[in-house]
């Protein structure tokens, strides 16, 4: 996992952050492998606090109001390593190591419609695990 920029502490990181009204931050998931971009989701204090200090990536799920822990219920888990905060520091970069699929559809990414020049949706990433699997529904 790398450290913070110049190995501020942790809360200092925490203030140079640009949260929303909510409380929240964009946080994208790319492969730090491949760089395939793997999703969005959204990180709050608490949860920049759990990333950093466990190496374990966990986000703020908005529909269920509380943090989520990234496959804690699918197995589908993150590893961090790297936190890289954008240029107007409102925009946060994870690079993971992602086990399994990113996507609760059962993708590898949430990326995975493309739109053409005729605005036709065509499906770029086949499903790797059925959602039933991941989440026994």
């Amino acid at each position: 996992m790398a450290r913070s920029e110049n190995n501020k502490p942790l809360e200092e990181v925490i203030a140079k952050l640009q949260f929303n009204d909510s409380g929240l931050i964009p946080a994208i998931a790319q492969d730090y492998v491949t760089r395939e971009v793997l999703m969005m989701a959204w990180m709050n204090e608490d949860a920049i606090r759990e990333t950093l200090s466990s190496g374990q990536v966990c986000y703020f799920s908005r529909s269920r109001g509380k943090l989520w822990r990234k496959g804690e219920t699918s197995g589908q888990t993150q590893t961090l390593k790297n936190f890289r905060i954008d240029c107007d520091s409102d925009t946060i970069l994870l690079l993971v190591d992602q086990i399994g699929v990113a996507c609760h559809t059962g993708r590898r990414s949430c990326f995975f419609e493309e739109i053409d020049t005729n605005g036709n949706i065509k499906i770029v990433s086949d499903v790797l695990k059925s959602p039933e699997e991941l989440y026994g529904k």
